[in-house]
């Protein structure tokens, strides 16, 4: 079977089939509200910048040794466990209708912890990839946030370099180094404003930083990164 009519198959399969959670086995919800609750927070104190563990929230020794465009970075789970299932079975499997219960993860971590949010930006893949996979798990959760958030979504940044899978790469210089010039904003509906970058997972931060790169580029008054987990 052609690989677009495979997923266009698994994608009615998805609306029309029985759902089962994805940590229990029950049926009813993709992600039942028990397994939900379960799935591992990262918990303060957190770097200033980057969002990783360290003592005292203050700005740890990777993000004193660059110079960031990105304000800040935040994400409410740790990328393991249910959590790790759940975006591999996003993000590999075309299971698109867990954006929705994800997304809400991140809606009820911005209503308790709130970031500068005029407008959402997805991270956007290569469009060799995107071919590739159909559909990017970035903007789906992004717009499935926005529905929920009310806030404006704008995907205008164009990824220019298919770059390696920054789990791969060695450090965090290296993957800072591949990031440079990846990104570039399409137009001005950023000026002025603060965005908020949405991604699935954060390895290191050089993605989220060189996105943030092209919006400030393209004059927008601040971006921090909002990725659903966090690698630490």
């Amino acid at each position: 079977m052609p690989p677009q009519l495979h997923k266009l198959g698994k994608a009615v399969a998805d609306l029309i089939l029985p759902q089962f959670c994805l940590g229990c086995g029950r049926a009813g919800e993709i992600i039942c509200s028990v397994c939900l609750s379960r799935m591992p927070r990262l918990q303060p104190p957190l770097c200033a910048r980057c969002g990783l563990p360290q003592n005292g929230g203050k700005p740890c020794r990777d993000c004193s040794g660059h110079d960031l465009a990105i304000d800040g970075i935040r994400s409410p789970l740790l990328f393991e466990s249910l959590t790790r299932e759940a975006v591999h079975q996003l993000k590999y499997q075309n299971i698109r209708v867990l954006a929705r219960p994800l997304a809400a993860l991140l809606c009820d971590y911005l209503t308790q912890n709130p970031l500068p949010a005029e407008v959402l930006v997805p991270v956007p893949l290569h469009p060799r990839r995107l071919r590739e996979r159909g559909y990017n798990q970035s903007d789906l959760l992004c717009r499935e946030l926005a529905k929920l958030s009310g806030i404006a979504t704008a995907a205008c940044l164009k990824r220019k370099s298919n770059t390696p899978p920054q789990a791969r790469t060695a450090s965090v210089a290296e993957r800072h180094h591949n990031m440079l010039g990846a990104f570039a904003c399409l137009d001005g509906k950023v000026r002025g404003k603060k965005v908020l970058l949405i991604d699935d997972v954060a390895t290191s931060g050089a993605t989220l930083n060189a996105c943030a790169v092209a919006l400030k580029q393209a004059e927008a008054a601040s971006v921090w990164g909002l990725a659903l987990a966090r690698e630490v």
